[in-house]
Protein backbone atom coordinates (compact mmCIF):
# COMPACT_ATOMS: atom_id res chain seq x y z
CA UNK A 1 0.00 0.00 0.00
CA UNK A 2 1.39 3.40 -0.91
CA UNK A 3 2.22 5.88 1.80
CA UNK A 4 -0.33 8.32 0.40
CA UNK A 5 -3.09 5.88 1.32
CA UNK A 6 -2.36 6.35 5.01
CA UNK A 7 -4.13 9.01 7.08
CA UNK A 8 -3.54 10.57 10.48
CA UNK A 9 -5.06 9.01 13.58
CA UNK A 10 -7.16 12.14 14.05
CA UNK A 11 -8.59 11.72 10.56
CA UNK A 12 -9.13 7.97 10.94
CA UNK A 13 -11.18 8.11 14.15
CA UNK A 14 -13.68 10.50 12.57
CA UNK A 15 -15.31 7.24 11.45
CA UNK A 16 -16.52 6.77 15.05
CA UNK A 17 -19.92 8.29 15.80
CA UNK A 18 -21.90 8.84 18.98
CA UNK A 19 -23.79 5.69 20.00
CA UNK A 20 -21.36 3.38 18.19
CA UNK A 21 -20.16 0.08 19.59
CA UNK A 22 -16.37 -0.04 19.14
CA UNK A 23 -14.10 -3.08 19.57
CA UNK A 24 -10.54 -2.62 20.88
CA UNK A 25 -7.78 -5.06 19.88
CA UNK A 26 -6.61 -7.20 22.82
CA UNK A 27 -3.69 -7.44 25.24
CA UNK A 28 -0.33 -6.23 23.85
CA UNK A 29 -1.96 -5.33 20.52
CA UNK A 30 -4.17 -2.55 21.90
CA UNK A 31 -3.82 0.35 19.38
CA UNK A 32 -3.04 3.17 21.81
CA UNK A 33 -2.32 5.79 19.15
CA UNK A 34 -5.86 5.34 17.83
CA UNK A 35 -7.33 5.23 21.35
CA UNK A 36 -5.61 8.49 22.22
CA UNK A 37 -7.01 10.15 19.11
CA UNK A 38 -10.47 8.77 19.90
CA UNK A 39 -10.30 10.08 23.47
CA UNK A 40 -9.38 13.54 22.16
CA UNK A 41 -12.79 13.56 20.46
CA UNK A 42 -14.59 13.09 23.80
CA UNK A 43 -16.32 16.49 23.60
CA UNK A 44 -17.85 15.51 20.24
CA UNK A 45 -18.88 11.96 21.16
CA UNK A 46 -21.57 10.59 23.46
CA UNK A 47 -22.49 7.07 24.56
CA UNK A 48 -19.76 5.21 22.68
CA UNK A 49 -19.66 1.62 23.96
CA UNK A 50 -16.16 0.14 24.04
CA UNK A 51 -15.91 -3.65 23.85
CA UNK A 52 -12.64 -5.20 24.99
CA UNK A 53 -10.94 -8.16 26.54
CA UNK A 54 -7.83 -7.50 28.62
CA UNK A 55 -5.64 -4.71 27.23
CA UNK A 56 -2.15 -3.67 28.27
CA UNK A 57 -1.38 -0.01 28.86
CA UNK A 58 -3.57 2.91 29.93
CA UNK A 59 -7.32 3.10 29.41
CA UNK A 60 -7.75 6.86 29.74
CA UNK A 61 -11.22 6.63 28.20
CA UNK A 62 -12.46 5.15 31.51
CA UNK A 63 -11.51 8.26 33.51
CA UNK A 64 -14.48 9.94 35.25
CA UNK A 65 -14.28 13.02 33.02
CA UNK A 66 -15.17 10.88 29.99
CA UNK A 67 -18.14 9.03 31.49
CA UNK A 68 -20.67 10.69 29.17
CA UNK A 69 -18.57 9.96 26.10
CA UNK A 70 -17.29 6.41 26.62
CA UNK A 71 -18.61 3.37 28.46
CA UNK A 72 -16.45 0.25 28.60
CA UNK A 73 -18.14 -3.15 28.41
CA UNK A 74 -15.34 -5.53 29.36
CA UNK A 75 -15.35 -9.22 28.50
CA UNK A 76 -12.39 -9.61 30.89
CA UNK A 77 -11.41 -7.12 33.59
CA UNK A 78 -7.78 -6.01 33.57
CA UNK A 79 -6.10 -3.59 35.93
CA UNK A 80 -6.62 -0.61 33.61
CA UNK A 81 -10.44 -0.83 33.69
CA UNK A 82 -10.96 -2.43 37.11
CA UNK A 83 -11.55 0.83 38.98
CA UNK A 84 -14.05 2.14 36.44
CA UNK A 85 -16.06 -1.07 36.43
CA UNK A 86 -16.20 -1.35 40.20
CA UNK A 87 -17.22 2.31 40.45
CA UNK A 88 -20.05 1.86 37.93
CA UNK A 89 -18.51 3.66 34.94
CA UNK A 90 -18.28 0.40 33.04
CA UNK A 91 -19.69 -3.10 32.91
CA UNK A 92 -18.38 -6.64 32.96
CA UNK A 93 -19.86 -9.27 30.68
CA UNK A 94 -19.12 -12.79 32.02
CA UNK A 95 -18.46 -15.26 29.21
CA UNK A 96 -16.22 -18.18 28.32
CA UNK A 97 -13.37 -16.95 26.14
CA UNK A 98 -14.25 -19.59 23.54
CA UNK A 99 -17.66 -17.98 23.06
CA UNK A 100 -16.58 -14.35 22.69
CA UNK A 101 -16.23 -14.49 18.87
CA UNK A 102 -19.85 -15.65 18.63
CA UNK A 103 -21.00 -12.43 20.27
CA UNK A 104 -19.89 -10.72 17.05
CA UNK A 105 -20.56 -13.49 14.52
CA UNK A 106 -24.12 -14.01 15.72
CA UNK A 107 -24.75 -10.26 16.02
CA UNK A 108 -25.46 -10.50 19.74
CA UNK A 109 -23.08 -7.54 20.04
CA UNK A 110 -23.02 -6.08 16.51
CA UNK A 111 -19.94 -3.93 16.02
CA UNK A 112 -19.86 -0.55 14.30
CA UNK A 113 -16.09 -0.09 14.40
CA UNK A 114 -13.04 -2.23 15.22
CA UNK A 115 -9.75 -0.60 16.21
CA UNK A 116 -6.82 -2.93 15.57
CA UNK A 117 -3.04 -2.92 15.40
CA UNK A 118 -1.35 -4.85 12.59
CA UNK A 119 1.96 -5.55 10.90
CA UNK A 120 2.76 -3.71 7.65
CA UNK A 121 1.29 -5.24 4.49
CA UNK A 122 3.34 -7.97 2.84
CA UNK A 123 3.93 -8.15 -0.91
CA UNK A 124 0.51 -9.77 -1.33
CA UNK A 125 -1.29 -6.99 0.53
CA UNK A 126 -1.92 -8.87 3.77
CA UNK A 127 -1.33 -7.53 7.29
CA UNK A 128 -1.09 -9.71 10.38
CA UNK A 129 -3.02 -9.27 13.63
CA UNK A 130 0.28 -10.29 15.21
CA UNK A 131 0.32 -11.10 18.91
CA UNK A 132 -3.48 -11.17 19.42
CA UNK A 133 -5.76 -13.09 17.07
CA UNK A 134 -8.16 -14.25 19.85
CA UNK A 135 -11.60 -12.66 19.27
CA UNK A 136 -10.16 -9.92 17.10
CA UNK A 137 -10.40 -12.02 13.97
CA UNK A 138 -14.18 -12.20 14.43
CA UNK A 139 -14.35 -8.48 15.20
CA UNK A 140 -12.52 -7.64 11.97
CA UNK A 141 -14.80 -9.96 10.01
CA UNK A 142 -18.03 -8.51 11.39
CA UNK A 143 -17.44 -4.82 12.18
CA UNK A 144 -19.00 -2.34 9.76
CA UNK A 145 -15.76 -0.30 9.74
CA UNK A 146 -12.18 -1.26 10.63
CA UNK A 147 -9.37 1.16 11.45
CA UNK A 148 -5.83 -0.25 11.46
CA UNK A 149 -2.82 1.11 13.31
CA UNK A 150 0.02 -0.22 11.16
CA UNK A 151 3.10 -0.83 13.28
CA UNK A 152 6.42 -2.03 11.80
CA UNK A 153 7.22 -3.52 15.23
CA UNK A 154 4.17 -5.79 15.25
CA UNK A 155 5.33 -9.39 14.57
CA UNK A 156 3.93 -11.07 11.48
CA UNK A 157 2.48 -14.27 12.88
CA UNK A 158 1.22 -17.30 10.98
CA UNK A 159 -2.32 -18.64 11.31
CA UNK A 160 -5.73 -16.98 11.31
CA UNK A 161 -4.59 -13.39 11.72
CA UNK A 162 -3.99 -12.39 8.10
CA UNK A 163 -6.16 -9.47 6.95
CA UNK A 164 -6.24 -8.01 3.42
CA UNK A 165 -5.62 -4.26 3.35
CA UNK A 166 -8.86 -3.81 1.42
CA UNK A 167 -10.72 -4.73 4.65
CA UNK A 168 -9.51 -1.54 6.33
CA UNK A 169 -11.50 1.67 6.04
CA UNK A 170 -8.54 3.68 7.31
CA UNK A 171 -4.86 2.93 7.95
CA UNK A 172 -2.58 4.89 10.27
CA UNK A 173 1.16 4.26 10.34
CA UNK A 174 2.64 4.40 13.83
CA UNK A 175 5.99 2.88 14.76
CA UNK A 176 6.09 1.93 18.45
CA UNK A 177 7.42 -0.93 20.62
CA UNK A 178 4.85 -3.37 21.95
CA UNK A 179 4.36 -3.38 25.73
CA UNK A 180 6.63 -5.91 27.38
CA UNK A 181 5.83 -8.17 30.30
CA UNK A 182 8.94 -9.16 32.23
CA UNK A 183 8.66 -11.72 35.00
CA UNK A 184 10.70 -11.66 38.14
CA UNK A 185 12.33 -14.94 39.09
CA UNK A 186 9.80 -17.20 40.85
CA UNK A 187 10.03 -17.12 44.62
CA UNK A 188 10.30 -20.15 46.88
CA UNK A 189 6.52 -20.63 47.07
CA UNK A 190 6.15 -20.51 43.29
CA UNK A 191 9.09 -22.89 42.83
CA UNK A 192 7.47 -25.44 45.15
CA UNK A 193 4.13 -25.15 43.34
CA UNK A 194 5.93 -25.46 40.01
CA UNK A 195 7.68 -28.60 41.16
CA UNK A 196 4.46 -30.24 42.32
CA UNK A 197 2.74 -29.34 39.04
CA UNK A 198 5.66 -30.73 37.06
CA UNK A 199 5.18 -34.08 38.81
CA UNK A 200 1.70 -34.24 37.28
CA UNK A 201 2.98 -33.50 33.77
CA UNK A 202 3.74 -36.68 31.86
CA UNK A 203 6.09 -37.03 28.90
CA UNK A 204 4.12 -36.44 25.72
CA UNK A 205 1.64 -34.12 27.42
CA UNK A 206 0.03 -31.13 25.70
CA UNK A 207 0.32 -28.03 27.88
CA UNK A 208 -1.99 -25.12 28.55
CA UNK A 209 -0.94 -22.42 30.97
CA UNK A 210 -1.07 -18.67 31.25
CA UNK A 211 1.32 -15.96 32.29
CA UNK A 212 2.76 -15.25 35.71
CA UNK A 213 5.12 -16.57 38.36
CA UNK A 214 3.47 -19.99 38.74
CA UNK A 215 3.28 -20.87 35.03
CA UNK A 216 6.87 -19.70 34.68
CA UNK A 217 7.93 -21.87 37.63
CA UNK A 218 6.16 -24.89 36.11
CA UNK A 219 7.97 -24.44 32.80
CA UNK A 220 11.33 -24.12 34.57
CA UNK A 221 10.63 -27.45 36.29
CA UNK A 222 9.97 -29.29 33.01
CA UNK A 223 13.49 -29.27 31.54
CA UNK A 224 13.89 -33.04 31.93
CA UNK A 225 10.57 -33.91 30.30
CA UNK A 226 10.25 -35.24 26.76
CA UNK A 227 8.01 -34.58 23.74
CA UNK A 228 5.77 -31.93 25.24
CA UNK A 229 3.32 -30.01 23.08
CA UNK A 230 1.54 -26.69 23.46
CA UNK A 231 -2.12 -25.93 22.74
CA UNK A 232 -3.02 -22.91 24.83
CA UNK A 233 -5.03 -19.72 24.72
CA UNK A 234 -1.85 -17.74 25.44
CA UNK A 235 1.83 -18.14 26.24
CA UNK A 236 4.82 -16.11 27.31
CA UNK A 237 8.62 -16.29 27.40
CA UNK A 238 8.91 -19.50 29.42
CA UNK A 239 7.95 -21.62 26.43
CA UNK A 240 10.94 -20.48 24.36
CA UNK A 241 13.62 -22.14 26.48
CA UNK A 242 11.85 -25.51 26.36
CA UNK A 243 11.49 -25.20 22.58
CA UNK A 244 15.20 -24.50 22.22
CA UNK A 245 16.06 -27.49 24.40
CA UNK A 246 13.78 -29.75 22.36
CA UNK A 247 11.53 -30.47 25.36
CA UNK A 248 8.61 -28.83 23.56
CA UNK A 249 8.43 -30.27 20.06
CA UNK A 250 4.75 -31.20 19.64
CA UNK A 251 5.75 -34.50 18.09
CA UNK A 252 2.99 -36.49 19.80
CA UNK A 253 0.14 -34.03 19.36
CA UNK A 254 -2.86 -35.24 17.35
CA UNK A 255 -4.10 -31.75 16.45
CA UNK A 256 -1.49 -29.52 14.83
CA UNK A 257 1.52 -31.78 15.49
CA UNK A 258 4.82 -29.94 15.89
CA UNK A 259 2.99 -26.60 16.13
CA UNK A 260 2.71 -24.26 19.12
CA UNK A 261 -0.97 -23.35 18.97
CA UNK A 262 -2.10 -20.18 20.70
CA UNK A 263 -4.59 -17.35 20.43
CA UNK A 264 -2.61 -14.46 21.92
CA UNK A 265 0.74 -13.92 23.61
CA UNK A 266 2.54 -11.40 25.73
CA UNK A 267 6.10 -11.18 26.98
CA UNK A 268 9.44 -9.58 26.22
CA UNK A 269 10.81 -8.33 22.92
CA UNK A 270 12.66 -11.63 22.69
CA UNK A 271 9.31 -13.43 22.55
CA UNK A 272 7.97 -11.07 19.88
CA UNK A 273 11.11 -11.73 17.82
CA UNK A 274 10.65 -15.48 18.36
CA UNK A 275 7.13 -15.55 16.92
CA UNK A 276 7.82 -13.17 14.04
CA UNK A 277 7.40 -15.11 10.78
CA UNK A 278 7.86 -18.36 12.74
CA UNK A 279 5.96 -21.21 11.02
CA UNK A 280 6.21 -23.28 14.21
CA UNK A 281 3.75 -20.90 15.92
CA UNK A 282 0.09 -20.97 14.82
CA UNK A 283 -1.95 -18.04 16.12
CA UNK A 284 -5.57 -19.14 15.72
CA UNK A 285 -9.11 -17.95 16.40
CA UNK A 286 -9.97 -18.43 20.07
CA UNK A 287 -13.35 -19.99 19.17
CA UNK A 288 -11.28 -22.85 17.75
CA UNK A 289 -8.32 -22.89 20.15
CA UNK A 290 -10.55 -22.98 23.24
CA UNK A 291 -13.16 -25.36 21.83
CA UNK A 292 -13.31 -28.37 24.18
CA UNK A 293 -13.94 -30.65 21.18
CA UNK A 294 -10.58 -29.53 19.75
CA UNK A 295 -8.69 -29.48 23.05
CA UNK A 296 -9.68 -33.04 23.96
CA UNK A 297 -8.25 -34.49 20.74
CA UNK A 298 -4.70 -33.97 21.94
CA UNK A 299 -3.22 -36.54 24.34
CA UNK A 300 -2.60 -35.89 28.03
CA UNK A 301 -3.77 -32.28 27.96
CA UNK A 302 -2.45 -30.75 31.17
CA UNK A 303 -4.16 -27.45 31.89
CA UNK A 304 -2.73 -25.31 34.68
CA UNK A 305 -4.90 -22.42 35.84
CA UNK A 306 -5.07 -20.20 38.91
CA UNK A 307 -7.63 -19.11 41.48
CA UNK A 308 -8.32 -16.36 43.97
CA UNK A 309 -9.81 -18.77 46.50
CA UNK A 310 -11.03 -22.35 46.73
CA UNK A 311 -13.67 -23.57 49.15
CA UNK A 312 -13.32 -26.94 50.89
CA UNK A 313 -15.70 -28.58 48.43
CA UNK A 314 -13.56 -27.54 45.45
CA UNK A 315 -15.49 -24.53 44.13
CA UNK A 316 -13.08 -22.21 42.33
CA UNK A 317 -13.43 -18.45 42.50
CA UNK A 318 -11.08 -16.95 39.91
CA UNK A 319 -12.68 -13.68 38.80
CA UNK A 320 -13.73 -11.70 41.86
CA UNK A 321 -12.89 -10.91 45.47
CA UNK A 322 -16.36 -11.11 46.95
CA UNK A 323 -18.38 -8.65 44.88
CA UNK A 324 -15.28 -6.77 43.73
CA UNK A 325 -14.76 -7.65 40.06
CA UNK A 326 -11.08 -8.45 39.69
CA UNK A 327 -10.67 -10.26 36.35
CA UNK A 328 -12.93 -12.54 34.32
CA UNK A 329 -13.97 -16.05 33.42
CA UNK A 330 -11.52 -16.16 30.53
CA UNK A 331 -10.57 -19.58 29.22
CA UNK A 332 -10.26 -21.44 32.51
CA UNK A 333 -13.41 -23.52 32.08
CA UNK A 334 -12.69 -24.16 28.40
CA UNK A 335 -9.41 -25.84 29.29
CA UNK A 336 -10.39 -27.41 32.60
CA UNK A 337 -13.16 -29.25 30.79
CA UNK A 338 -11.11 -29.89 27.66
CA UNK A 339 -8.28 -31.39 29.70
CA UNK A 340 -10.62 -33.62 31.69
CA UNK A 341 -12.04 -35.00 28.43
CA UNK A 342 -8.60 -35.59 26.91
CA UNK A 343 -7.19 -39.12 27.04
CA UNK A 344 -4.93 -39.02 30.10
CA UNK A 345 -5.64 -35.31 30.60
CA UNK A 346 -5.17 -33.48 33.89
CA UNK A 347 -6.94 -30.22 34.82
CA UNK A 348 -4.98 -28.42 37.56
CA UNK A 349 -5.75 -25.38 39.71
CA UNK A 350 -2.51 -24.01 41.20
CA UNK A 351 -2.33 -21.25 43.80
CA UNK A 352 -0.35 -20.16 46.89
CA UNK A 353 -1.94 -21.33 50.13
CA UNK A 354 -2.25 -17.77 51.46
CA UNK A 355 -2.48 -14.21 50.14
CA UNK A 356 0.32 -11.70 50.56
CA UNK A 357 -1.39 -10.69 53.80
CA UNK A 358 -1.40 -14.23 55.17
CA UNK A 359 -5.11 -14.90 54.55
CA UNK A 360 -5.92 -18.48 53.63
CA UNK A 361 -6.94 -19.03 49.99
CA UNK A 362 -8.51 -22.35 50.99
CA UNK A 363 -11.70 -21.38 52.76
CA UNK A 364 -14.79 -23.03 54.28
CA UNK A 365 -17.07 -20.77 52.18
CA UNK A 366 -16.38 -18.46 49.27
CA UNK A 367 -16.81 -14.79 50.08
CA UNK A 368 -20.29 -13.34 49.72
CA UNK A 369 -20.76 -12.40 46.08
CA UNK A 370 -17.77 -14.39 44.85
CA UNK A 371 -18.05 -15.81 41.37
CA UNK A 372 -17.74 -19.56 40.83
CA UNK A 373 -15.72 -19.80 37.62
CA UNK A 374 -15.08 -23.55 37.84
CA UNK A 375 -17.60 -25.76 39.60
CA UNK A 376 -16.70 -28.40 42.16
CA UNK A 377 -17.75 -31.08 39.66
CA UNK A 378 -15.13 -29.92 37.13
CA UNK A 379 -12.16 -29.75 39.49
CA UNK A 380 -9.62 -32.57 39.60
CA UNK A 381 -6.28 -31.37 40.99
CA UNK A 382 -5.58 -28.45 43.32
CA UNK A 383 -1.93 -27.63 44.02
CA UNK A 384 -0.33 -25.35 46.62
CA UNK A 385 3.21 -25.15 47.93
CA UNK A 386 2.17 -27.81 50.46
CA UNK A 387 1.25 -30.48 47.96
CA UNK A 388 -1.32 -31.90 45.58
CA UNK A 389 -4.99 -32.58 46.36
CA UNK A 390 -6.76 -34.88 43.91
CA UNK A 391 -10.48 -34.20 44.32
CA UNK A 392 -11.75 -36.31 41.45
CA UNK A 393 -14.09 -39.04 42.66
CA UNK A 394 -13.96 -37.71 46.22
CA UNK A 395 -16.92 -37.01 48.50
CA UNK A 396 -17.42 -33.62 50.12
CA UNK A 397 -15.79 -34.83 53.31
CA UNK A 398 -12.85 -36.39 51.48
CA UNK A 399 -12.38 -33.21 49.46
CA UNK A 400 -12.29 -31.10 52.59
CA UNK A 401 -9.65 -33.38 54.14
CA UNK A 402 -7.50 -33.29 50.99
CA UNK A 403 -7.68 -29.52 50.69
CA UNK A 404 -6.99 -28.89 54.38
CA UNK A 405 -3.88 -31.06 54.03
CA UNK A 406 -2.46 -28.60 51.45
CA UNK A 407 -3.61 -25.44 53.25
CA UNK A 408 -1.11 -23.33 55.13
CA UNK A 409 -0.33 -24.99 58.51
CA UNK A 410 -1.37 -21.81 60.35
CA UNK A 411 -4.92 -22.20 59.07
CA UNK A 412 -5.49 -25.95 59.16
CA UNK A 413 -6.88 -26.19 62.67
CA UNK A 414 -9.43 -23.43 62.08
CA UNK A 415 -10.41 -24.98 58.73
CA UNK A 416 -10.94 -28.33 60.45
CA UNK A 417 -13.22 -26.71 63.03
CA UNK A 418 -15.23 -24.87 60.37
CA UNK A 419 -15.51 -27.97 58.20
CA UNK A 420 -16.62 -30.04 61.18
CA UNK A 421 -19.39 -27.51 61.82
CA UNK A 422 -20.41 -27.30 58.15
CA UNK A 423 -20.72 -31.04 57.59
CA UNK A 424 -21.73 -32.05 61.13
CA UNK A 425 -18.70 -34.29 61.36
CA UNK A 426 -16.91 -35.68 64.38
CA UNK A 427 -13.63 -36.02 62.49
CA UNK A 428 -12.64 -34.25 59.31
Amino acid sequence: MNKENYVSAEEAVKIINSGDRVYIHSVAAAPHHLLEAMTHRADELRDVELIQLHTEGPAVYTDPEYKDSFHVNALFVGSNVRKAINEGRGDYLPIFLSEVPNLFRKNILPLDVALVQVSPPDKHGFCSLGVSVDATRAAVQKAKKVIAQVNPQMPRTHGDGMVKVSRFDAMVEYDTPLPEFKLNHPGEIERKIGQYCSELVEDGATLQMGIGAIPDAVLKALTNHKDLGVHTEMFSDGVMELVRKGVINGRLKKKHPEKIVSSFLMGTQELYDFVDDNPQVAMLDVAYVNDTAVIRKNPKVTAINSAIEVDVTGQICADSIGTYQYSGVGGQMDFIRGASLSQGGKPIIALPSVTGHGISRIVPFLKKGAGVVTTRAHVHYVVTEYGIANLYGKSMRQRAKALIDIAHPDHREKLEEQTHERFHLENV
